[in-house]
């Protein structure tokens, strides 16, 4: 057995709590306040030798989140009533969409948006077309 499997072997019960992969939300709460404190420790310390823990741990949280808490897939108009939320707009704040009427269209549902007026809320808002395609 190589010194680096020994010694692994004999801390193992203090260090087996943390690799393990969630299965359950109690295991996943556990991950979740153990990475907390491995990020308090590390800091922005890129070269800590911690942060390869850090990216094991990040990596079964974000899967178990990505399996269990799916991010339900939002339209183009979700995206615009959001930002419009956000922002504290109402309709008459995009005049790059058209009248009032035509964002009411587009708010409802009964028009979609066109790609002019995708390219104007990208640039209005500084985020890619693809937000609201």
């Amino acid at each position: 057995m190589s010194a680096l499997i020994q010694l692994a072997a004999e801390h193992w019960q203090f260090v087996s709590p943390l690799l393990r992969k969630p299965k359950n939300e109690a295991d996943y709460d556990a991950l979740v306040a153990a990475l907390d404190e491995l990020l308090d420790l590390v800091g922005e310390d890129e070269s800590n030798p911690l942060m390869s823990l850090v990216d094991i741990l990040s990596d079964w949280i974000e899967a178990y989140d990505h399996a269990h808490r799916p991010m339900p897939i939002a339209s183009g108009v979700d995206v615009l009533r959001a930002m419009m939320r956000e922002h504290g707009l109402s309709q008459s704040d995009l005049p790059g969409l058209g009248t009032q009427s035509v964002v009411s269209e587009i708010l409802s549902g009964k028009r979609k948006l066109n790609l002019r007026q995708i390219k104007w809320l990208a640039e209005r808002f500084g985020v890619s077309v693809e937000t609201f395609i």
